[in-house]
């Protein structure tokens, strides 16, 4: 690696100033299980950076907290360990736990932080689909105050994503469910472990007096961005949650998506899988919502 300035600000509003000051020359680093790798990779595929900002002392952009009127928040540093572990995210937000339970190995998971997942801006982010489907926001710090973002809006392409080069992402926001509602996120790869997804799939359901009153499913790496499958949703709402709605739903969503073929998978096998997967993920967040 070349030389950077390192800087390791104990604020939001200190690590603001550093970026602002060194401009696009800094990025920010919080378990740097994506951006160390990158700095080895910068002679040809990323920039490398003149400074780190070191975001590991501040407190401000650390925890989760829940209640059932406002939902939940989770701190933009956050591990996958602390996600994954927390009984609140566990039994109202299932997706997610499930989501940041398969990020890397235990030890990545240790270090990784959910702002460092939802930033890289990767289609194949194993958190993204669950924030997608449960209606996220994305609040922002900056020079000009706060800001929030819907996470729909906050991924712009591969990679890329609505931060400013001297903002950044401080928590997410995630509203509370309504009674009767249940969730699943499931991810295929070719290893169990230490891999990234070919297709990744999260669906919520609603489901009151024995109908679905609300659908949500959410697509990863399957597009230039983590997407929802709206079509898909509208054809289950008002439904009876049957095998059949589910089959068709599913159908719907492999129409959706635009995946790409690559080494590690043809965009017809990742249809597949889309139509496979998320008919799997549907059954589940109906037992759960049950």
């Amino acid at each position: 690696m070349r030389g950077f300035d390192y800087h390791a600000p104990s604020t939001l509003d200190e690590a603001v100033s550093l970026l602002q000051s060194a401009g696009k020359t800094a990025r920010p680093i919080a378990g740097g299980t994506d951006i160390v790798v990158q700095m080895k990779e910068s002679a040809t595929r990323f920039p490398y950076p003149a400074a780190l900002v070191d975001l590991s002392r501040v407190s401000e952009i650390k925890g989760i907290e829940y209640s059932a009127t406002d939902g939940l928040r989770i701190g933009a540093g956050a591990t996958m360990t602390d996600i994954a572990q927390s009984a609140a995210v566990r039994d109202h937000y299932p997706a997610l736990a499930e989501g940041a339970g398969v990020v890397g190995s235990f030890q990545t998971m240790n270090m990784a932080t959910i702002g460092g997942n939802v930033c890289n801006a990767a289609p194949s982010a194993d958190t993204a689909p669950a924030l997608l489907v449960y209606g996220a926001e994305a609040v922002i710090v900056g020079p000009g105050g706060r800001r929030s973002v819907p996470i729909a809006d906050f991924f712009v392409g591969p990679g890329r994503t609505a931060l400013g080069a001297d903002e950044l992402l401080a928590e997410l926001r995630l509203p509370a469910s309504a009674a009767g509602t249940g969730s699943a996120y499931q991810r295929h790869t070719p290893r169990k472990q230490m891999d990234i997804a070919v297709v990744g799939v999260a669906a919520v359901l609603t489901i009151d007096g024995g109908t679905i009153r609300n659908a949500r499913i959410s697509l990863g790496a399957v597009a230039p961005t983590p997407i929802r499958a709206p079509k898909a949703e509208t054809a289950l709402e008002d439904k009876a949650p049957t095998p059949e709605a589910f089959a068709e739903a599913a159908k719907i969503a492999a129409g959706e998506c635009s995946p790409i073929s690559d080494t590690r998978g043809s965009a017809e096998f990742r249809r597949h899988l889309v139509r496979v997967m998320t008919e799997r993920m549907l059954i589940a967040a109906a037992e759960r919502a049950g």
